[in-house]
């Protein structure tokens, strides 16, 4: 039964890495995450907004990253999820 249980294990953290990241995005663009001194893509983006209408890059560069690294870790989840699930071996 233990061996069994390792593959979902191991996609469910991948898949929750993603909604950490936002989690701890939300929180610091909130002001309830990472304190100032160190960087958070959530405090990132709040600076930028507050000068969106002249530098957008601003927030948009760390909104971009903070999508690709979550759809990142959804890929890896969902791939690794396709090749250690046993139903799904020997199909297309």
């Amino acid at each position: 039964i233990l061996p069994n249980c390792f593959a979902p294990l191991i996609v469910q953290m991948t898949m929750m890495m993603g909604l950490a990241i936002l989690m701890e995005a939300s929180l610091s663009f909130l002001g309830l995450g990472i304190k100032p001194p160190t960087a958070a893509w959530g405090s990132m983006v709040y600076e930028g907004y507050k000068y969106l209408a002249m530098r957008p890059m601003l927030s948009i560069a760390p909104g971009l990253a903070i999508m690709l690294v979550v759809f990142a870790f959804n890929m890896v989840g969902d791939g690794l999820r396709d090749a250690l699930d046993p139903r799904l071996r020997g199909t297309i």
